[in-house]
């Protein structure tokens, strides 16, 4: 659908797994900022701990279905939601989420921890001190006091990637200015940045673009970005 225009190309840059290192900084869960420090893959990780199993015998499917796991945490997921998605049982979909938690024990603490902030403040925040009213929490309906419980879980963190990624966006338009450079910054979906590159200025750019997305926050976990070039987002992805 988008296509740069003549003698430029696409320069998208994303963060890997933002929300999850956002959430072992939050947390503070030692074996969580241990397994980013040692480059491992978070998702087999989870796998291995929540299936029982040595790493390197992960199949493709269970590290899918530990990537639910990993992701559904962050969203107050239950495990009614959790089985729905990996089509298991509830039983079984809590026993994963159990696992979960006892693998990463001060995920829960944190996790818990903002829901009783939000009951008791009326709002969570994110680390640069956003504010996320939850009024759900107060509610005298199951339902949405449910869904005030996931959005205080879920606000801290996804909260917090988004104030990161306003940040880098920031920076990176700053810097592009203050060199002169006619690059610029076209998109932001999520945790990607799509920049309109002129040829001669590739280099620079992804060099702008990298940097500034790493170090838009100092987290116990460095920030991973990955830069592509292409003739259209879809082969810049």
């Amino acid at each position: 659908v988008f296509l740069p225009e003549d003698g430029y190309v696409f320069l998208d840059a994303d963060y890997s797994q933002i929300e999850l290192r956002v959430l072992a900084h939050l947390s503070q869960d030692e074996k969580l900022i241990h397994a980013y420090e040692e480059n491992q893959d978070i998702h087999a990780r989870t796998a291995s701990e929540v299936f029982g199993i040595p790493m390197d015998e992960v199949t493709s499917t269970q590290r899918r279905d530990a990537k639910a796991v990993n992701f559904g945490i962050i969203y107050g997921l239950s495990a009614f939601g959790l089985s729905q998605d990996l089509k298991i049982s509830r039983k079984q979909a809590q026993e994963y989420i159990d696992r979960y938690f006892a693998m990463y024990p001060r995920v829960k603490e944190f996790l818990d921890g903002e829901v009783e902030k939000g009951k008791t403040d009326g709002y969570v925040k994110t680390m640069f001190n956003r504010i996320r009213p939850i009024p759900e929490l107060k509610s005298s309906n199951f339902m949405q006091r449910n869904f005030g419980e996931r959005v205080a879980m879920n606000s801290p963190i996804q909260g917090t990637a988004a104030d990161i990624m306003k940040i880098a966006m920031i920076a990176v338009d700053r810097e592009l200015r203050k060199r002169g450079l006619s690059s610029r910054i076209v998109l932001q979906i999520h945790d990607e940045l799509l920049i309109e590159t002129a040829n001669n200025e590739v280099e620079e750019v992804k060099e702008i673009l990298t940097d500034k997305m790493k170090h838009a926050a100092d987290l116990r976990v460095s920030l991973e970005v990955d830069a592509k070039t292409g003739d259209s987002w879809f082969d810049a992805k």
